[in-house]
């Protein structure tokens, strides 16, 4: 019976928000295909054997493959998924007029950024409802987890812990805590917190860490900590206009902060341990299904679009960013690039991305064993 709960709360979860994201995604590469007048032959949720499809009037393939972890949008003429390569002798010339390799690079750049350009809508769209109809949204100011050898830890923070004031002034949402932290210029600041049914006043002298988030390096202190997953709505309603401005607003915010990750994991400035991948994102799925909150899950799953549309666009091959890259090249030099060339660059991309996904899976199991052992 255990084994049925756990695949209740962290298989299907996991399989819900990963087909949602796919489906976004390449529906946004379907859609901008169709405006350009070039055909899609497949459309497939999944990979591998084919679990079920059907045709619409248009020739499209519909389907649903056997291997759940991704999916693609195959147009006319791809000889695979990537559309990296393509299959000029099967096509006729009448074909040619709707297969993809056949596009100037103009109408295939916007067919590739059409997928990542989706996640963000996507996004948008959700914290736009959100806002709109419960109010803007922040994490409360409540000690998630403590950093190793940090201020935090060194002052006796707990996770748990309620942030009640920051050297006297009132503390309501995670983000004003940070905000606090940050604008401290002493090295210590005076910190009261909720434990339980007690209230504790502890000094935490702060640590410098360098921040280049703005282009400029700077230091800035931190205690030491992260916020918890759940969410808090703010009582205040927003109009339309302020919750678009919010939706874009929050899907900015969340870029800037992966980016900020992903730099610091590049220069050593921060650990790899947080780069996780697909065990990592049922981990979670499953973690806030138990809380039985559709909001945290859907704010989890608009989180996790930014973050596919944003990978996608890094200029890997393979990737969408890949493509982009290549067409750009395209349209500055006015020809198409060695096919040969083309190959073997996107040879490259596939085994870099293969032994990051390899990598990230590693983060995954050790992830898993701390917390089912620690």
């Amino acid at each position: 019976m255990n084994w049925l709960i756990n695949t209740i709360y962290y298989v299907v979860p996991f399989l819900v928000v990963l087909g949602v994201l796919v489906f976004v995604h390449e529906f946004g590469h379907y859609l901008v295909a169709k405006l350009c007048g070039v055909k899609v032959a497949e459309f497939s949720i999944g990979f591998g054997k084919q679990l079920w499809g059907k045709y619409d009037k248009s020739g499209t393939l519909w389907k649903l493959s056997a291997i759940p972890l991704g999916g693609y949008c195959k147009f006319l003429g791809d000889d695979d998924a990537s559309s990296s390569t393509s299959k000029e002798e099967d096509l006729s010339d009448e074909d040619k007029k709707y297969a993809f390799a056949y596009q100037n690079p103009f109408k295939k750049l916007a067919i590739v950024i059409g997928g990542p350009g989706f996640n963000y809508l996507f996004a948008i769209l959700v914290f736009f409802g959100i806002f709109a109809i419960l109010g803007k949204m922040d994490f409360p100011p409540v000690i998630g987890t403590v950093l190793e050898n940090s201020a935090a830890q060194e002052a006796g923070i707990l996770p748990g812990d309620r942030v009640l004031s920051v050297d006297g002034i009132e503390i309501k949402t995670f983000q004003e805590f940070r905000q606090e932290i940050e604008m401290n210029t002493s090295g210590t600041s005076a910190i009261k917190l909720r434990r339980g049914e007690d209230v504790l006043d502890v000094n935490v002298h702060l640590k410098l860490i360098d921040d280049e988030a703005s282009g400029v390096k700077t230091t800035k202190p931190v205690v030491g900590v992260t916020s918890v997953n759940n969410i808090e709505f703010s009582p205040i309603k927003l109009s339309l206009g302020e919750a678009l401005k919010e939706s874009f607003s929050e899907t900015w915010r969340i870029t800037t902060m992966t980016l900020r990750g992903v730099y610091q994991m590049i220069t050593g400035a921060r650990g790899t341990e947080d780069l996780g991948g697909i065990v990592r994102i049922a981990e979670m799925s499953g973690d806030i299904s138990k809380s039985n909150s559709w909001i945290d899950l859907l704010v989890f799953t608009a989180l996790l679009s930014i973050n596919l549309g944003l990978i996608n666009l890094f200029p890997i091959p393979v990737l969408d960013g890949g493509h982009v890259v290549i067409f750009l090249i395209e349209i500055v030099i006015r020809r198409e690039i060695n096919e040969k060339a083309k190959e073997w660059v996107f040879k490259f991309g596939f085994a870099l991305l293969i032994a990051l996904m390899f990598f990230a899976t590693y983060n995954d199991i050790i992830h898993l064993i701390k917390r089912w052992f620690s």
